[in-house]
């Protein structure tokens, strides 16, 4: 079998990529041919010899957008691969993995009118309309049930091509013994001793990830001695770093940047927030969880499929008053809701996600 999978900027931090990552030693190992279709890679996949480049030239990012898809369709046209698994809004693949979640539905959480939107809002609007009603999409793989309802409501597509296939975690990796093996070093490197709670915020994106809710809900917190731990990198982190200054918490918030390893952050910290406008299922939930973390995130993340009254809580995105709050009760039970993170997640192994993708791929060709 011969499957390609699409992304057009390749990363080591991206949520997709990590995705690809963790199944592609599951595929191979199962006899599937992967092949990568990107324009760029950054890391170690540059020089992956299953790499495909589509790199036309391009000016501004609507260009960049139209000019990829169009190279992936004339690669799709030339009938290389049995399947062709997009993580990017092209009609005409066999497969969408749905990663993104619907952009539609982020444009209506942000209150963005139509006639403000730039032209690559525009732009992106229109092939995701497209790429859902296109008579070849045979699939689309969605990363939580929050994601199929919305695509089956806004477009209509049938029931059995919407299939939700979590994301695997690694159990091994992430594993509550981080806290012994890395997570303690780091607190005791960074000055935190062992009653003082660390509150742990993975994403890239901040506005869209909830950062600016997380820093005012900081403020108005009843643990006064709670510190937030930053990873990720975003074009508005000085933005961030002011707005942390004037609530007056810049001093127990560390910006740590992005980190190609973040499992001693995990190890180290008591909760996980990740209070986002909106997120099909962050990869970083997983993770959290897999550690033993108790997570806070919102009605409209993928995650709060997951969470429960024993290994988290759940609020409504923009709701600093109760975030803070569920902040202060996690701070408070962190030790005892470890057992139950880490139990929520344990059906969610790699082998689990890679027989779920093998069976729809087999159906498919």
């Amino acid at each position: 079998m011969k499957l390609a999978i699409v992304r057009q900027k390749y990363t080591p931090f991206g949520g997709a990529e990590r995705f690809v990552e963790r199944a592609l030693v599951a595929l191979r190992s199962n006899g599937v041919d992967v092949s990568i279709i990107a324009r760029e890679w950054q890391g170690e996949g540059v020089d992956n010899p299953q790499g495909v480049r589509v790199n036309p030239f391009y000016l501004g990012r609507t260009w960049r957008d139209a000019g990829f898809a169009r190279g992936v369709q004339r690669l799709m046209a030339q009938r290389r691969f049995d399947l062709v698994q997009s993580h990017e809004r092209i009609p005409g693949c066999d497969i969408y993995r749905a990663g993104d979640g619907v952009h539609a539905t982020w444009l209506e959480l942000r209150n963005k009118p139509l006639d403000a939107l730039s032209s690559w809002h525009r732009y992106t609007l229109a092939a995701e309309a497209d790429m859902f009603r296109h008579p070849k999409l045979r699939a689309v793989i969605c990363n939580s049930r929050m994601v199929k309802d919305d695509i089956a409501r806004r477009f209509g597509v049938a029931d059995e091509k919407l299939q939700v296939i979590y994301s695997g975690v690694d159990l091994d990796a992430f594993h509550p013994r981080l806290r012994e093996t890395q997570g303690n070093a780091l607190r005791e490197k960074t000055g935190v001793d062992a009653a003082t709670p660390v509150i742990l915020f993975v994403g890239s994106g901040y506005e869209r990830k909830g950062l600016p809710a997380l820093l005012h809900a900081l403020s108005r917190m009843a643990r006064r001695d709670a510190r937030l731990w930053v990873i990720g990198r975003d074009k508005d982190e000085m933005l961030m770093r002011k707005l942390a200054q004037t609530l007056g918490v810049d001093d127990r918030v560390l910006f740590l940047g992005a980190q190609t390893d973040v499992r001693p952050f995990y190890g180290a910290a008591d909760v996980f927030a990740l209070p986002t406008l909106y997120d099909p299922f962050p990869n970083a939930a997983l993770e959290a969880l897999a550690c033993g973390l108790p997570i806070v995130t919102t009605t409209t993340c993928g995650a709060a499929e997951l969470v429960t009254a024993a290994n988290g809580l759940v609020v409504t995105a923009g709701d600093v008053a109760d975030l803070a709050a569920s902040l202060d009760a996690l701070c408070s039970k962190a030790p005892i809701m470890r057992d139950a993170a880490r139990a929520s997640v344990a059906h969610l192994e790699l082998t689990t996600m890679a027989a779920q993708l093998m069976a729809l791929y087999s159906r498919l060709v």
